[in-house]
C-alpha cells in the first residue's frame, strides 16, 4: 500500500460509495507510482460489490480521470490511480445515449462502437494526426476511438505513465480481453468424465431392472422422478459395476412375500440393497422359510459343545438309580 496515493484519494468527493470503495481498494494495492493490477473479482471480493458494479465504477473512474487503465492481452489490466487528474465534471450523464451505443456510464458498448461513417474504428498509428504522440499530442483529425480507449490515451496526455504495450483492438473496435484458461488435468474435464460415467451407470442399472421386470411381469415398470432418484442412490451405494447386476437379479430371483406383493418396487431394492447384494454375491436367495431355518440352525450351533451328551448321561444315571430302587 502507498500512503502517498491513499492520502491523496481519501479527500476526493463527488462520487458514489461504490466508486469510492473501488478507488480506495485500488489505492490500497497501488505502489508509490499509483500502479496496481488486481483482477475484477478480487476488487469485488474486497469491496463487497458485484463484478458488474465494479466494472461500472472502473469505467466511471476512468472517465473522470481518477484512474488510468492499461489493457493487456492475456493478463490483468494495469490500473494507475491518478488523483491529481480527477475531475468530477467529466462524469458522463447516466441518461445520455449516444448513437454509437455508449453505455450510461460512458463505457464502451459490448458490440463495439462505429465511426462517423459507420465503419469499425481502427487504431491510429503513432505519430499520425489524431494519434498519441502526433500533432498536439491528443486525439484529433476527425476520427474517434472507442470511449474507453480514448480515455486511456487522454490519460497519457495528462501525464499518466505511457506503456509500450498499448491495447489491441479487434475488427469491431473493442479491446481484446483475455481468454479463459484451458481446463487443467484434475479440473472440470475430469469432473465431466466422472459425471458421465455415473450417469451411464444409472442408465445401465435401469436397463437391467427394466428388462428383468418385463420378463417377470410382461410389462414395463413405472419410471418417474422418485424412481430415478432411487436408482441414483442404488448406484452410489453399490457402485457402477455391481448395481446393474444386483438390480436385474433382484427382480428375477427375490421371492420374498412382501417384495412380490409390491411387484419388486425399486424402493424395496433401495431399502435393503446391501443385503440383496450379499445374497447376489453369495448365490443364495433368502425367503421367509429359509430365514427361519437359518435362525434355527444358528441357535443349535450356539449351544455349549458337549451339553447334549451331558444331558443324556444325566438321564441315564437317573434311570439307573430308579431301576435299582425298584429291584430292592
Amino acid at each position: 500500500m502507498s500512503t502517498i496515493i491513499m492520502a491523496a484519494v481519501w479527500p476526493l468527493q463527488g462520487m458514489s460509495a461504490a466508486q469510492k470503495a473501488v478507488l480506495v481498494s485500488l489505492a490500497d494495492q497501488a505502489n508509490d507510482d499509483g500502479a496496481c493490477w488486481p483482477a475484477v473479482d478480487t476488487i469485488a471480493m474486497r469491496t463487497c460489490l458485484s463484478e458488474r458494479a465494479v466494472q461500472e465504477a472502473l469505467r466511471w473512474l476512468q472517465a473522470t480521470g481518477a484512474v488510468f487503465r492499461q489493457y493487456r492481452e492475456n493478463k490483468s489490466s494495469v490500473y494507475t490511480v491518478t488523483p491529481q487528474g480527477y475531475d468530477p465534471a467529466k462524469a458522463p450523464d447516466k441518461r445520455a445515449r449516444t448513437k454509437a451505443g455508449t453505455g450510461a456510464d460512458g463505457a464502451p458498448p459490448a458490440n463495439g462502437a462505429t465511426g462517423a461513417n459507420g465503419a469499425p474504428l481502427a487504431d491510429s498509428a503513432p505519430g499520425a494526426v489524431g494519434a498519441p504522440g502526433g500533432a498536439g499530442g491528443a486525439p484529433g483529425g476527425g476520427k474517434s476511438r472507442t470511449p474507453g480507449v480514448q480515455e486511456a490515451h487522454q490519460g497519457v496526455a495528462n501525464g499518466a505513465p505511457k506503456s509500450s504495450n498499448e491495447p489491441s483492438l479487434n475488427r469491431k473496435g473493442t479491446v481484446n480481453e483475455p481468454s479463459p484458461a484451458a481446463a487443467q488435468p484434475g479440473g472440470d474435464g475430469d469432473d465431466a468424465a466422472r459425471k458421465e460415467a455415473y450417469q451411464q451407470a444409472c442408465r445401465d442399472t435401469w436397463t437391467a431392472y427394466e428388462q428383468a421386470y418385463q420378463q417377470r411381469y410382461g410389462t414395463t415398470p413405472v419410471r418417474n422422478a422418485k424412481v430415478n432418484t432411487a436408482v441414483a442412490q442404488i448406484v452410489k451405494r453399490l457402485g457402477a459395476m455391481e448395481a446393474p447386476q444386483v438390480a436385474g437379479w433382484f427382480v428375477a430371483c427375490v421371492n420374498e412375500a412382501f417384495v412380490v406383493k409390491r411387484c419388486h418396487a425399486v424402493g424395496d431394492l433401495l431399502a435393503q440393497c446391501e443385503a440383496y447384494r450379499t445374497q447376489w454375491a453369495a448365490g443364495i436367495t433368502m425367503t421367509n422359510t429359509a430365514a427361519r431355518q437359518a435362525d434355527k440352525t444358528a441357535a443349535n450351533h450356539s449351544v455349549v459343545p458337549g451339553a447334549a451328551d451331558k444331558a443324556r448321561q444325566m438321564i441315564a444315571q437317573r434311570r439307573g438309580a430308579q431301576g435299582g430302587a425298584d429291584a430292592g
